[in-house]
């Protein structure tokens, strides 16, 4: 018996999401340059979410907006981008807390270099120029 040619597969899960009205208003702010947040009880959650993370209860729908400027918490360098990045230079991920947020917005900062890059340091927000309602319509953070 001969054995068959190996054969290349893709598998592909294609799906459309319903947004709902949480992460619909979070990213039509997005889209209108503004940030929004829900409240949980003595917080503000960014991006913002239908249930509270730490009691899994459905919160009450309440957002707030928040930002635009915010502090960088904690954040890591990419020295050699992808194709698959944001940016095509070096830049950091970090965790931007939004003023007025108690957690944090994980996005690119563009700080120039590393040396550049410090927890704490404020960042102010990019937008891209034509904006349709995606996370990557912000195009990320830079030093404010």
């Amino acid at each position: 018996m001969s054995e068959a040619p190996p054969v290349d597969y893709t598998v592909e899960f294609p799906y459309t999401r319903s947004l709902g009205p949480v992460v619909g208003a979070f990213l039509s702010g997005l889209r209108d340059q503004r940030f929004v947040g829900a409240r949980a009880r003595d917080r503000v959650l960014v991006p913002p979410v239908e249930h509270d993370p730490e009691t899994g209860e459905p919160l009450d729908g309440e957002l707030v907006d928040v930002g635009p400027e915010g502090v960088v918490t904690t954040w890591c360098w990419v020295s050699e981008p992808t194709i698959k990045h944001p940016l095509d230079r070096p830049f950091a991920f970090a965790l931007v807390q939004l003023d007025g947020a108690t957690t944090g917005l994980l996005h690119a900062v563009d700080a120039g270099s590393i040396d550049a890059m410090k927890t704490g340091m404020r960042v102010t927000p990019r937008w891209k120029s034509e904006r349709v309602g995606h996370i990557t319509d912000l195009e990320c953070f830079e030093p404010a």
